[in-house]
């Protein structure tokens, strides 16, 4: 099982994000522990796991509305 781990600033440069907003904003809200970065013998330091940050980065964000036609042209959003 191979996979490619970075630090918050390798992670930073591939995905053109700052250091600071990876670990700050994304982290433990978008990137979870043990899915999207490890802190391997349970230290402080943090790894991001490459091939999950991608596939995390893929994923269609974008919610089908969910709306009602209406006869005249309208939409009900009910």
């Amino acid at each position: 099982m191979s996979r490619t781990l970075l630090s918050s600033s390798q992670l930073a440069e591939r995905i053109n994000f700052s250091s600071a907003y990876i670990n700050h904003a994304l982290r433990d809200t978008i990137f979870l522990q043990g899915q999207h970065y490890i802190r391997p013998f349970g230290g402080r330091k943090i790894f991001y796991i490459w091939e999950e940050v991608e596939k995390e980065m893929f994923k269609v964000t974008v919610q089908p509305m969910m709306a009602i036609p209406m006869a005249k042209g309208g939409i009900c959003h009910g």
